[in-house]
């Protein structure tokens, strides 16, 4: 078995799944800002969307939409490096996987804390929220739990648990298995 810190169901989550979710978020964004802009959350009973936003409004939502993609592209690539360039040393993976996933699993906590803090006294009148805020939520919580698991050691190589002890396999001069 091939020892790694980021082996195929992680890899294929963090180096597939989640690029494809950021990108497609970032193209559905350019084709329709207001569509995107305005299902983030649900309107006030005696209020409409805007038929047209602002400027600002397309600008930020673009924006925001293309670090998304961006974040999504930077696992792919920094991932594909890591089994590629680092398959020898699952040491070494883990410290540099863990050092992505540290900041992306505090933003997953984050983005939801902010999602539902935003909401208001509507975050928890769930029967209102879009289907734009439910996917929002779930696929936050799609890449969160895995995040989380990997941390917990689940499923994966962990230097301090798995490592194979210095010398273990090699007699020392004057052992038993020496004499035999």
């Amino acid at each position: 078995m091939k020892l790694s810190a980021i082996p195929d169901f992680y890899y294929a989550l963090f180096a597939f799944y989640e690029p494809a979710l950021t990108i497609i978020g970032f193209i559905g964004a350019l084709y329709d800002p207001e569509t995107t802009h305005n299902t983030q959350a649900p309107w006030p009973a005696d209020t409409s969307p805007p038929a047209v936003l602002p400027k600002a409004s397309v600008v930020t939502v673009i924006q925001l939409a293309h670090v998304c993609a961006l974040m999504g592209i930077l696992n792919f690539f920094v991932l594909t490096a890591v089994r590629k360039h680092l398959s020898s040393q699952p040491a070494v993976q883990e410290k540099i996987v863990q050092a992505l996933l540290i900041p992306l699993l505090l933003g997953d906590v984050m983005h939801i804390y902010v999602t539902l803090w935003a909401l208001g006294g509507d975050r928890w009148d769930v029967a209102r929220w879009s289907p734009m805020l439910w996917a929002t939520v779930i696929l936050g919580f799609s890449l969160m739990v895995p995040r989380i698991m990997w941390h917990l050691g689940m499923w994966r190589y962990v230097d301090a648990r798995d490592k194979i002890p210095t010398g273990a396999g090699h007699t020392c001069p004057g052992t038993l298995a020496e004499k035999n």
